[in-house]
């Protein structure tokens, strides 16, 4: 077994950390342990982006969630500069470093200590070459030119293009520089001696990335159709008119589904302007630039993109970097970008080293055509691309400075993180362990909030990966909160979703709901919202009743029981109404309780997820609510008669109405069975448990009359009453 350490810190608990041998171990480990089991919890590091959290330091972070060991990496040198575009080798291993602000050539000894081997005006130095003496040439940009310095140090302008950008440099075989710039998108052939030709005018804003394929072809990216040409280098053929370059698409461009693509070519027979040969598209991407090209010893070609296609006018693309094998095929060597903060001065036209952080992609494209994305993200752009020792593919990224490796089907690793955009805090604390047992140990630290782990990987004849690290500890018990309790209008009954409360007929009434957790004001100590999908209840109408919604919530997101207790205005105890409720809502039948004032009091308890002697439990006490279940009392109705205009007999009508719970809120009189009429209290307002009554009745026939009232409480509690009377017959 490799050799296996891991040390934690700030908190007690299990720590289980094993190697690749044990999955199958860990699988079963973790599917017996009960959902509750007491109070005990499971914090677990599995995946990439819980690993990608912490700070690795000669560790690799692959995407399937290994930690490997990652090759050395160190800073070489500073080259004072703001930022760097491109390095470069000489025949002789010299180390040189492209960049600026201003443009600037730097030459690196073994030590690290740089020499300025070029330097100019222009913004920055773009990408560099070198040629088979060792000739060093320079394209400089924006505005930029191509400088040419000889090993001498003599430096003079080797070819001007007259374009916006210079971004690319490649060397033919023969000696001639191919030159591509942007606004608009070029290729230049400049031979030995600086003579030069338009080599391909491309119907595009930029020509961003060269790579000579060593089969007589010159490969180009470009932007903003993200398209990547194959142009031969033999003579040049006719061409058409406009003097434009014919890119020919593929007949059926198949993106990331390792089809062939099918390619033609187009050419046009009409004129011989220069510039105008035929280009094949090797592969058309779904982003909008290519940043980077490479070729592997077997053919394949990797295909570097960032952006997604929108609408708009074309944006200058990003950084470039790039890295590259020592002669000795040993070291890797990265170029950093800018620092946080750190941006080149203001010129006349905007520039853009670094782009809108946008979805990036990188392809590979077989020797036979087939195209397939490999790697994707929306996090992280790619800028240079370059293969390991092993011939594993590198991806320079940014904008946070990681380096990743693409291991095959998918899977990629981050290899090392150049720098990180902002460091905030640092903290020193000791490390407890280290801790060797595959089966896991306990953990000697004091209870803590927080947890920080570290493991070490030693290498050897067999190199160890780790695939996960969990942990199980024990949390304090917090008791649980109950945030809200709302007590229902008088006649309400509340039923779970879905089920029917009350009679067949009841109507759905809309319920008054309790404040969500959290909202109150004052200190909280909530922790992570609970993941339990808990239903609203439904509220129906049904006389009698009366129900309570609460909310509550538990930091430890223990599962809560409820007890309800009451207890009269007047009285001290507290009575058990309804215990062991799992839903957050009451309601019962009030004809069992006496009339009068009630409060109510809703307890909450976690003793379903903890031991007996470390249940906790909260309480919160309702507003005052009242029960009334009898009708109320009719008294003193009489009538007698009133004084009337000759021919018009009149009656009054008087009676009291009184209630011993709760305030009358209406009364309603029917003469001789007609409908019911509204009848005002004396006063003209229904606020009082005891209200009087008159209503005068005029135009009345003569004979014997009755006359019916009811009235009702704020309960809907009716009583009704009459009298009867006789109206005289007119004196003649």
């Amino acid at each position: 077994m490799p050799d296996f350490i891991a040390h934690v810190r700030s908190i007690c608990g299990r720590v289980l950390a094993l190697p690749k041998t044990f999955p199958l171990f860990l699988a079963f480990l973790v599917c017996v342990v009960p959902a509750v089991a007491e109070h005990t919890r499971f914090w677990r590091q599995s995946d990439y982006d819980a690993f990608q959290k912490g700070d690795a330091k000669g560790v690799a972070l692959r995407s399937d969630g290994r930690l490997v060991l990652a090759p050395k990496f160190a800073p070489f040198a500073d080259a004072s500069l703001a930022y760097l575009w491109s390095l470069r080798l000489d025949s002789r291993g010299n180390l040189y470093a492209a960049g600026g602000s201003n443009a600037k050539i730097v030459r690196f000894d073994n030590s690290g200590n740089y020499t300025t081997v070029f330097e100019s005006q222009e913004m920055t130095a773009q990408a560099l070459v070198f040629d088979k003496g060792d000739n060093l040439y320079v394209a400089t940009a924006p505005d930029g030119k191509v400088y040419k310095v000889t090993l001498a140090g003599q430096k003079s302008v080797f070819f001007d293009p007259k374009t916006k950008y210079i971004w690319d440099l490649a060397l033919g075989p023969d000696g001639t520089l191919f030159v591509a710039t942007g606004d608009p998108g070029k290729i230049f052939a400049v031979d030995p001696s600086g003579n030069s030709q338009l080599f391909y005018n491309a119907e595009e804003t930029h020509i961003r990335t060269l790579v000579l394929d060593g089969k007589g072809n010159l490969l180009a990216g470009t932007e903003p159709n993200g398209l990547v040409l194959r142009i031969s280098l033999g003579a040049q053929s006719s061409a058409s008119q406009n003097g434009k370059g014919s890119a020919a698409r593929p007949s059926s461009t198949k993106r990331a589904s390792g089809q062939t693509s099918t390619q033609t070519a187009a050419k046009n027979e009409d004129s011989s302007e220069e510039g105008s040969r035929p280009a094949y598209v090797v592969y058309e991407t779904a982003r909008k630039e290519i940043t980077a090209l490479a070729l592997d010893p077997t053919g394949n070609l990797y295909v570097a993109a960032i952006g997604d296609k929108t609408p708009g006018p074309p944006r200058p693309p990003g950084q470039q970097n790039e890295q590259e094998n020592a002669p000795n095929g040993q070291t890797i060597t990265v170029t950093v970008g800018a620092p946080s903060g750190l941006q080149p001065p203001q010129q006349a036209t905007p520039f853009v080293p670094f782009p809108v952080l946008s979805s990036a992609a990188v392809y590979r494209i077989a020797p036979d055509g087939s195209p397939e994305e490999i790697w994707a993200s929306r996090e992280n752009s790619v800028y240079a691309m370059g293969l390991s020792n092993e011939g594993k593919l590198l991806l320079g990224t940014g904008n946070q400075g990681a380096i990743m490796q693409l291991e095959g089907d998918r899977v990629f690793s981050r290899l090392a993180k150049a720098e990180s955009q902002q460091v905030t805090s640092f903290a020193r604390s000791p490390w407890a362990g280290p801790y060797r047992d595959p089966k896991g140990q306990e953990v000697e630290c004091p209870p803590a909030r927080f947890l920080q782990w570290k493991a070490t990987l030693h290498g050897g004849s067999n190199p160890p990966d780790l695939s996960w690290v969990e942990m199980a500890y024990l949390p304090k018990n917090v008791a649980p909160q109950i945030s809200s309790v709302v007590m229902q209008k008088p006649g309400v009954r509340v039923a779970g979703f879905g089920q029917q409360a009350g009679p067949p007929q009841s109507s759905p009434v809309q319920l008054r709901m309790p404040a969500a957790p959290g909202t109150q004001a004052g200190p909280s100590q909530r922790g992570t919202e609970s993941t339990r999908f808990e239903p609203p209840p439904q509220g129906f109408a049904e006389k009698g009743y009366q129900a309570v919604l609460w909310s509550a919530e538990d930091v430890n997101e223990d599962e809560l029981s409820y007890s309800v207790f009451y207890r009269g205005e007047n009285e001290k105890d507290w009575k058990l109404l309804k215990d062991k409720l799992e839903q957050k809502f009451y309601s019962w039948d009030t004809n069992s309780m006496p009339d009068g004032a009630y409060y109510l009091k809703i307890v909450g308890s976690d003793d379903k997820s903890n031991p007996s002697n470390e249940a906790l439990k909260a309480e919160r006490v309702s507003e005052r609510f009242v029960v009334d279940n009898t009708p109320p009392m009719i008294t003193e109705m009489a009538s007698d008669p009133a004084p009337a205009a000759a021919g018009d007999p009149a009656v009054t009508v008087r009676f009291r109405a009184s209630d011993s719970a709760s305030s009358i809120v209406r009364a309603q009189y029917s003469l001789d069975a007609s409908d019911w009429t509204i009848v005002p209290p004396v006063g003209g307002l229904s606020d009082s448990p005891v209200e009087q009554y008159s209503v005068t009745l005029r135009g009345i026939a003569p004979g014997e009359h009755t006359v019916s009232v009811r009235v009702y409480d704020q309960f809907e509690n009716e009583s009704a009453a009459k009298i009867t009377f006789a109206v005289p017959a007119a004196k003649r």
